[in-house]
């Protein structure tokens, strides 16, 4: 391709709406253009690289036994009530895009397609000799994201690969998750991409087991903590470890202790010189069930532990239907506000018990009139601890369960693992950390969509068993922004071979000498001849603008006919390491090929 005859515009200066340096990047080389909110146009660059990225995904999941298929976008609400998640993503997260069509029907722009493949399962599927089935698409989804940025990263519009397994058991079920585990490893590296696959949580799709894969790169949205064995990983919202030992207590006897201005657990701790392990806090919460039903929440844990909101909505999540909802669509920490709706009489903010009094609630429509109370797995075995007593300015010491107060019948883990703390395969690991942009996301989801749709099939036994089945997503168009967040220096993007949008770029610094132009015509030809994905940079400019284009644009290896034309030689510049040779005219092609073959096959053997 001639790059005078391409729709490239670059930009000298960084974007004002671009926030990382990929999207910066990807805007400022041409690839893309915002288009409104969260709404990009691929433009010619862009979609070579997606078209890449897609046939490599397609290889490995065709290589894996799944076939490919494409959905319909365009979603009746009847199938996600089915599944009770059409208020959860129509109001909880939100980010559905519903709509009614003329005829007074309910839709939804597809964000997921569980709903879609399960309903297509229960009518085609019928006996367990069409299982195993592996079904998947590339396409585009629509999410409403409540505030779109980075780019590609969190947009409203992106490409996705998602499949759906379907398996007569879960043993069949796990084993179609370990393909599809395989296959992304596969695909990932085969991009040329680091990352790592880490325990994940199920969120809004569900299920049992799950894994995320984190592209590793300084700007990404989530931590993962992992140890140095390799032997765990996973992401900050589903990490576990192991909390630090308590230490003794100097509190033999129950007192009540002067403790004014001492409302967080440092202020406490200085005060009273004690440790942290040693003090229990009690965070309220206020949760909203898709029913309009909201229930206050009293989490007890040690006091050096913070509670994880995720692990702490899934706990709240199972207890749904006792408040006569399906789902949790809100979850906070109520504010002075929101108290003001609630509350009989002032909180004792910062010295709250765990007995706190129910009389606190005053009767309120919609509102459950007892705390839901919950003890952390970390504080149920404190002894003679220091917490709040009910009273500004005091908290109580030598505190016990079963003694001064009750311990809470409802006995979770919804602590917030931490970096440095012993990891539980090994207690001679501590946890690390990095950062993390999720591409792909895997999930064993079991029979939570079969049951609720009726998707069921005839077992050699004769008896109708629901289908036991498994989701995989991968974010075509956020992995290719993610390699430029893997990959970039202050020059512009550093793309790995296997995806960038050509191989080579052919440059003539100077369009008017007819020697270098010339040898450009003869070089890019044979290139071409020999299926080398070639670019020459015929416009009409100074050779330092074709220079600094090429090394924003990325594409990894420069052939550049100047002045050492009159002895038969170019430059070759490798964009990577930067490592520039000058060589005959005739080595052009074996080198560039033999460069590419060594990267492209350094990939794959990495697998």
């Amino acid at each position: 391709m001639r790059l005078s005859q391409m729709l490239f515009v670059t930009l000298r200066e960084d974007p004002a709406e671009a926030e990382i340096p990929s999207h910066k990047l990807l805007l400022r080389a041409g690839y893309m253009r915002r288009i409104g909110s969260g709404v990009f146009s691929y433009l010619p660059l862009l979609w070579r690289v997606l078209q890449k990225v897609s046939q490599i995904v397609r290889e490995e999941m065709n290589a894996a036994g799944a076939q490919e298929c494409l959905l319909n976008q365009l979603q009746p609400s009847e199938l996600w009530k089915e599944s009770g998640r059409w208020e959860t993503y129509t109001k909880a997260e939100g980010i559905m895009f519903a709509l009614t069509d003329r005829q007074g029907r309910e839709l939804g722009l597809g964000p997921t397609h569980e709903e879609v493949i399960t309903a297509i399962a229960r009518d085609m599927i019928r006996s367990y000799r069409q299982l195993p089935l592996n079904l998947y698409q590339i396409q585009t989804k629509f999410r409403d994201e409540i505030r779109p940025r980075f780019g590609l990263m969190r947009g409203r519009e992106f490409i996705m690969k998602d499949a759906y397994s379907f398996d007569a058991d879960e043993a069949g079920m796990k084993e179609s998750y370990r393909k599809m585990h395989d296959a992304y490893h596969n695909i990932l590296r085969r991009c040329g991409l680091k990352f790592r696959a880490v325990d994940a949580d199920s969120g809004a799709i569900g299920g049992s087991g799950s894994q995320e894969f984190m592209v590793l790169a300084d700007a990404g949205e989530d931590e993962v903590l992992y140890t140095e064995d390799g032997q765990y990983a996973a992401n900050v919202e589903k990490a576990i470890s192991l909390p630090a030992a308590v230490a003794s207590s100097p509190y033999k006897k129950f007192e009540k202790l002067d403790t004014p201005n001492t409302p967080t657990i440092a202020s406490l701790s200085e005060l009273l010189k004690c440790s942290p392990t040693l003090i229990l806090k009690n965070v309220l919460y206020q949760v909203t069930y898709d029913n309009g039903m909201n229930v206050l929440v009293l989490v007890s844990i040690r006091g050096d532990q913070d509670v994880n909101e995720v692990k702490l909505q899934n706990e709240l999540s199972k207890l749904a239907s006792e408040y006569g909802g399906s789902a949790v669509i809100g979850l906070k920490v109520p504010s002075e506000e929101d108290q003001q709706q609630w509350a009989a009489k002032p909180l004792p903010l910062g010295y709250i018990a765990p007995d706190l009094a129910d009389s606190y609630i005053q009767k309120t429509k919609n509102l459950a009139t007892k705390f839901l109370r919950m003890v952390d797995k970390t504080a149920v075995e404190l002894k003679n601890f220091v917490t709040g007593s009910n009273e500004s300015g005091y908290h109580v010491a030598g505190a016990n369960w079963g003694k001064q107060y009750e311990l809470p019948k409802l006995i979770v883990d919804v602590r917030k693992a931490m970096v440095g703390e012993r990891a539980v395969h090994d207690p001679k690991q501590t946890l690390q950390s990095a950062r993390g942009i999720e591409i792909g996301h895997i999930f064993q989801l079991g029979t939570k969509y079969s049951k609720a749709m009726g998707a069921t099939y005839t077992n050699e036994q004769g008896e109708e068993m629901p289908l036991v089945m498994g989701c995989y997503g991968i974010g075509v168009s956020r992995l290719a922004q993610a390699a430029v967040e893997q990959s970039y220096d202050k020059d512009g993007i550093i793309w790995p071979v296997a995806i960038a949008p050509y191989q080579v770029i052919v440059t003539i610094p100077n369009i008017n000498d007819n020697d270098q132009v010339s040898a450009a015509e003869v070089i890019y030809s044979e290139l071409t001849k020999a299926g080398v994905e070639a670019l020459l940079d015929d416009r009409d400019e100074r050779a330092g603008v074709k220079f600094k284009d090429a090394d924003l644009v990325g594409i990894p290896y420069r052939i550049v006919t100047g002045r050492s034309i009159q002895q038969g030689k170019v430059e070759v510049v490798k964009r990577a390491s930067r490592e520039t040779a000058e060589i005959s005219i005739h080595e052009v092609v074996p080198t560039i090929k033999r460069w590419i073959d060594e990267a492209m096959n350094g990939d794959k053997n990495n697998q």
